[in-house]
């Protein structure tokens, strides 16, 4: 599928403001996904290319964390290894699935997770008490990061979530952990993906640049300005672009609501 240069500098604006966001609140795919959808790819394709693009983002981030030493290797090899088995077989599973039901399913996905980020927990600072041990962190990696492989968005704050409310980190540390898993979980579907067949290489690649570029801008804001703007900008740009998925009465889920109304 041949995309255009309006169309490639289209997803790379909404790549920035993905990773611009993504640095400050986590949850862009909840807009790279709608977009390259509204513009006419393939959902298979979209996850594929989104994950492509993302896959940057979250090995930048692990890297400038390693660099501070937020990463503890020893602790988190396990369930970065679980999350990367699981993407891996949940990024197959979706290339198995027919690409109209996945047409259908894909913004009532969006929809649930936007209303995750709307009424999920506020999370704090500092280290507490873990609630659980090694074992249920390799099934909680192994099952957030089968969820990353089939869609993706909103995984890195699943991650965050469970790692400060379950495992007791502060936000720095699980922010940190959670770019290790999540990159797990992106390389392993990526690699799926890659050998599928389903990947735009020209529009994610440059969806990456513009994503890491973003991601710059977002860290830079987030500690300057703080998070409190991102997302109601994240939500608003999201129900937008998934309005925009199911104006189209070719879409399987606005087929049947029209056929249930007529």
């Amino acid at each position: 599928m041949q995309l255009g240069p309006d169309i490639i500098a289209f997803l790379m604006a909404v790549a920035f403001v993905a990773g611009m966001i993504d640095a400050i609140a986590g949850g862009g795919g909840l807009l790279t996904i709608p977009a390259l959808m509204a513009v006419g790819v393939p959902p298979v394709a979209a996850l594929a290319t989104n994950k492509l693009q993302s896959t940057f983002g979250t090995g930048g981030a692990v890297f400038a964390f390693a660099r501070k030493d937020h990463i503890d290797l020893r602790r988190f090899a396990l369930p970065a290894a679980a999350a990367f088995a699981g993407a891996a077989g949940g990024a197959f599973t979706v290339t198995q699935i027919d690409p109209s039901w996945l047409a259908g399913l894909v913004p009532i996905l969006l929809v649930a997770i936007l209303l995750y980020f709307l009424f999920g927990p506020r999370l704090g600072d500092e280290d507490r008490h873990s609630r659980a041990g090694p074992p249920l962190l390799v099934v909680t990696a192994l099952l957030i990061g089968a969820y990353d492989g089939f869609f993706g968005p909103g995984t890195g704050s699943f991650f965050t979530t469970a790692l400060v409310a379950v495992f007791g980190l502060g936000m720095v540390r699980a922010i940190a952990h959670t770019k290790l898993l999540n990159f797990a979980s992106n390389l392993a579907a990526l690699i799926i993906f890659v050998a599928s067949g389903e990947i735009l290489w020209v529009a994610g690649l440059a969806m990456a640049l513009a994503n890491i570029a973003g991601g710059q801008v977002g860290a830079h804001a987030a500690m300057r300005f703080g998070g409190r703007m991102a997302r109601p900008l994240l939500i608003i740009m999201s129900l937008g672009l998934t309005a925009k998925l199911l104006s189209d009465p070719a879409n399987p889920l606005t087929a049947l609501i029209l056929s249930r109304l007529s």
